[in-house]
């Protein structure tokens, strides 16, 4: 028969006083007492220690070498112990790219959602990017090309340098006459070549012919071609007007061109190459120089120090260096730097794009003179180190970490935040509040049209089901995208409470750490009831706390004392 208590005899951990205790299982049960008393003594270094230990006993022995093992806490036996899992405070995430989304794992159904169900917008027009079978093209080629000389085209080069004359014969030799470069239709003609430094783009024409019912066949043959040399892409050129229109199998922007791949869940992740921001690299913060803190005080001169990391004057090669500036852009070192224009300044900072010729005079080693290229005191930072070897943090303190200019803070690529469902992309949503975010899931139907929702319903379950427990531990205020090692101790335990509640474990020991820090009374009970939620899913549930109203709705109470230190430590 499955024992209904966990037993423990002699618990001997810092300050217990060779406790014997029985702990009724699949109930909320409350240790309470003073700080120093002797409550996580109990409830961490003997309980879940001795479930860690067991846990660690069950690995192989080629796995423990790994791990490493356990010692036994300090107790003489405990019985009717369950798995144990421990939900502290002090076990928030510090990487960078942990987000409350990741955590929860809200954000892979996220991404999962926007993949299966989200609609493709050009980032050049807005218009909705469209996706047509062979068929279809053929159907709308012929309807609306009807009596008009056309040329099919399959688009081969875009965006890029080169001069491309290979490209070009292999092109003839495979028995095609012309393509439309840069804008105009020309002919391959013997050793033509493009200028290598401009950017290009290039489409192949496949056939030349009037839309007429005779051409059907034709028009066919050549719609496959284009699509199989353009790699699922092409355009019609229209004669008369002299206009493209484009069309793709894959999503395109029928008026310009651009086209998207097929969007998959790591198309919506910034920790994918595929899905980042290609600036920050899905961080969505970059790293700069801070003007203030390398020149704190623009009224003193450069001699004097003005310019913090490279301090006073002294006779070396730096300081020749930007003196031989000074005679390039009209300054001296002892001109005060307010009084430098913005170009020497730049200089200064940032580099000079021409070698500079400096007198080393002044140095003590030689008279010679010599060419030096000039990358900036910023650039110099950065690869120096200093005689203490502490060279990083030395080069910290020059640093600020600013919102990404160009995803300006999503962590996403362009393309991930054209994708939407309704007016919202991925980044919006995981900029919203909890709380806002759930009322939008509560109205998503109304964005969605049949197909859509028949794909998406079940991931939307989950989505609003995980959600729910955030916003049942008062956390509707935090968003999908806050940054988890700006969580409080506090809220990252009550994320993962509601990540533990979502899992549906049963017949687990849950230990928690005074769960209710940094919550407001009015969300105490909303605490207390996931915590219920937990229990009556069939688990033990034991909390540390001083709180009065979770102490009040404990089924049980363990209270350690009477006072603190050698004082304390019995029940």
């Amino acid at each position: 028969m499955e024992q209904n208590k966990i037993e423990i005899y002699g618990a001997r951990a810092n300050n217990l006083k060779n406790v014997d205790l029985e702990i009724p299982r699949d109930k909320l049960v409350v240790i309470t007492g003073l700080s120093g008393s002797g409550k996580s003594s109990l409830a961490f270094d003997t309980l879940y220690a001795e479930g860690q230990r067991r846990y660690m006993e069950t690995l192989s022995t080629y796995a423990r070498q790994f791990v490493g093992g356990m010692e036994r806490p300090d107790v003489d036996k405990i019985t009717g112990l369950s798995p144990v899992v421990a939900i502290e405070q002090k076990t928030t995430n510090k990487n960078p790219r942990s987000t409350v989304g990741t955590i929860t794992e809200i954000n892979d159904f996220l991404r999962l959602l926007f993949a299966r169900a989200s609609r493709a917008y050009s980032p050049v027009t807005g218009e909705p990017m469209v996706r047509y079978t062979d068929q279809q093209i053929q159907a709308l080629i012929s309807e609306n090309f009807k009596g008009c000389k056309i040329a099919v085209l399959a688009p081969i080069v875009r965006g890029r340098k080169g001069h491309y004359r290979e490209l070009f014969d292999n092109l003839n030799r495979k028995g095609y006459l012309y393509a439309r470069i840069d804008g105009q239709i020309r002919e391959f003609t013997g050793g033509l070549r493009l200028d290598r430094y401009k950017i290009h783009n290039i489409d192949l024409v496949v056939d030349r012919f009037p839309v007429d019912e005779a051409s059907s066949q034709r028009l066919a043959r050549a719609l496959n071609e284009a699509m199989k040399q353009g790699k699922g892409n092409m355009a019609v050129y229209d004669y008369r007007t002299e206009q493209v229109r484009y069309y793709s199998r894959h999503l395109m922007c029928p008026t310009s061109g651009e086209a998207f791949e097929d969007p998959q869940p790591y198309t919506f992740s910034f920790n994918s190459v595929q899905g980042a921001c290609p600036h920050c690299g899905g961080l969505g913060e970059e790293v700069r120089f801070d003007i203030d803190k390398i020149i704190p005080d623009a009224g003193k001169s450069i001699r004097d120090g003005g310019i913090e990391p490279i301090g006073k004057y002294r006779a070396n090669i730096l300081f020749a260096i930007i003196e031989a500036l000074g005679r390039r852009y009209d300054f001296s070192i002892d001109d005060p730097i307010s009084t430098l224009s913005e170009a020497a300044l730049s200089a200064v900072l940032y580099g000079d794009s021409e070698p500079l010729t400096v007198s080393s005079a002044d140095m003590d080693y030689t008279r010679s003179s010599q060419m030096v290229n000039w990358e900036g005191v910023a650039e110099w930072i950065s690869r120096r180190e200093d005689e203490s070897g502490k060279g990083d943090k030395w080069r910290q303190q020059f640093l600020v970490r600013k919102e990404c200019s160009v995803c300006h803070g999503s962590r996403l690529n362009s393309q991930a935040l054209h994708f939407k469902i309704g007016d919202k992309n991925i980044a919006d949503l995981s900029a919203m509040s909890l709380d806002d975010f759930a009322r939008w899931m509560s109205g998503i139907e109304n964005e969605l049209d049949g197909k859509e929702l028949k794909i998406a319903s079940e991931i939307i379950k989950e989505i609003r089901e995980r959600v729910r427990f955030l916003l049942d531990v008062g956390l509707g205020y935090l968003s999908l995208g806050r940054a988890s090692r700006s969580l409080s101790g506090g809220e990252s335990q009550r994320i993962r409470l509601a990540t533990q509640i979502g899992s549906k474990l049963v017949n687990v020991l849950y230990i928690l750490d005074e769960p209710s820090i940094g919550l407001h009374q009015r969300d105490n009970m909303k605490l207390i009831d996931s915590l219920k939620a937990l229990r009556d899913a069939g688990n033990s549930v034991i909390v540390v706390e001083h709180d009065e109203e979770m102490i009040r709705n404990a089924d049980y109470i363990v209270d350690v004392g009477p006072l603190a230190g050698r004082k304390g430590g019995e029940i």
